[in-house]
């Protein structure tokens, strides 16, 4: 029996793409699945295209793969479409940081809000705005599956042009193992409910059995990261966990401990950036990812993957695509954390925005259960990030250049950095040394 026709776009990626083949193989009921590799780099995708075929040999699979020669041809009878892709590469991401840098908006990362966020959103939608009017021509069925930031903006986007769409992210997976390792809890014993917008949901239940866990996750964490009575828990040198104040005086002031971690969160508000010496009282090392893009070496990792598959067997290393593309093909019902059109789903928070909660899949799609309304102090703070994502995705879909200027000049820490005729200027330089990948914004 043939399995689904999985296509991914952006394929040529180091070790993301080879991380979801490994996933979608390691699941029975998808080892007859075609992969269908599509990147604008022909020899990028064919690369990926070698990894994925020795895991197929070595786990003596049916599954086939091949890299298609256009993104018409990978769509064509697409069952399931994952974009993965970083429009610009390193080249676009170094203006969204090192422009504002020089008007003093430092950002860590910049691919949720803020000025990198914003460009970074202009710059995605409008490929997956192309990815998105092909698949409603060819195969207006299939599933959207994105995990290219920044999510909420994409999503939202994108959902608006028809598209049958889910971001997928691992903050709520990697936040609630966090929360479980820093209480000593068994994270199997753990269940939780989170809601919010991407990189800013809110676990607002934590609990072991029956005993409500979120009064100990505000006394240790205050203790540990803010009082510093409790020692840190050990962190290898390379870690993405910083110490965690920054979340932690976020859940001091609303009640509740957010995803994502205190790096980026310490880039979206206006009380731990503003000069060199805040960020450092907040945070204990520099972790600059623009740097690490830049200094990091993946071109080993993908044969890593592939060794550690042929020793251990495939296994899925935890992202939601392979288990959502399970349940689309066996009706097995599951619940994932998907970033979806809210809809009444989060009552507090607008119905059209794009918001971050849990989703039933299964043989009828992926559909956002009933959260309910957020505790107020949550709600107010995602709408301030929601505000700027609604005028980014305007801003995106039109071509208005107004709107990039008030997207950028809405956001909490620029706002607090920067007048708005030096706003007006970081923007318009930002629009020129970007235009290459921003045709909808040319003023000619």
């Amino acid at each position: 029996m043939d399995g689904p026709r999985i296509v991914i776009v952006g394929a040529g990626g180091w070790v993301f793409p080879l991380e979801l083949c490994r996933d979608i193989l390691a699941f029975p009921a998808l080892t007859a699945s075609t992969l269908v590799l599509y990147d604008i780099d022909p020899a990028a995708a064919e690369r990926t295209e070698g990894f994925v075929r020795r895991l197929i040999e070595d786990a003596r699979l049916p599954a086939r793969v091949e890299v298609a020669p256009d993104l018409r041809s990978a769509l064509r009878g697409a069952d399931v479409v994952l974009t993965v892709f970083q429009v610009g590469g390193v080249e676009a991401y170094a203006l969204d940081i090192e422009i504002p840098r020089a008007y003093g908006i430092d950002q860590t990362v910049g691919d949720t809000l803020g000025p990198g966020g914003v460009f970074r959103g202009l710059r995605t939608v409008e490929a997956l705005r192309e990815v998105a009017e092909a698949m409603l021509e060819i195969c207006p069925d299939a599933w959207l599956l994105n995990y290219a930031n920044p999510m909420s903006i994409n999503c939202w986007a994108i959902e608006r042009l028809g598209v049958r769409i889910v971001g997928l992210c691992h903050s709520v997976q990697g936040t609630s193992e966090l929360l479980a390792r820093e209480l000593g809890a068994p994270y199997e014993e753990i269940t939780f409910d989170c809601a919010g917008v991407n990189h800013t949901a809110w676990f607002t239940t934590f609990r072991r059995g029956e005993e409500d866990l979120i009064p100990r996750i505000r006394e240790v964490m205050k203790a540990r990261h803010v009082d510093r009575t409790l020692p840190l828990l050990p962190r290898s040198e390379d870690a993405y966990e910083s110490i965690e104040r920054v979340r932690t005086e976020l859940m001091l002031l609303t009640g509740y401990f957010h995803t994502e971690s205190s790096h980026h969160a310490s880039e979206y508000w206006a009380w731990f950036r503003r000069t060199p010496e805040l960020a450092a009282e907040y945070l204990d090392r520099r972790w600059d990812y623009l740097e690490i893009c830049r200094s990091s070496d993946a071109s080993t990792r993908n044969e890593d993957i592939v060794e550690e598959a042929r020793r251990e067997g495939l296994r899925h290393g935890g992202e939601f695509a392979a288990p959502i593309i399970d349940s689309l093909v066996t009706g097995t019902p599951r619940i994932v954390y998907g970033n979806v059109r809210n809809g009444g789903a989060i009552e507090n928070l607008p119905a059209d925005a794009c918001v971050e909660v849990a989703c039933a899949v299964d043989r009828r799609g992926v559909r956002p259960t009933r959260y309910g309304s957020l505790p107020a102090a949550c709600a107010a703070l995602n709408q301030v990030q929601i505000n700027v994502q609604r005028l980014a995705v305007e801003a995106a879909l039109t071509g208005d250049r107004d709107l990039v200027h008030a997207a950028v000049a809405l956001d909490p820490l620029t706002g607090a950095m920067l007048t708005l005729p030096r706003i007006h200027e970081m923007v318009d330089r930002m629009l020129e040394a970007e235009a290459r990948w921003l045709p909808r914004f040319s003023r000619s």
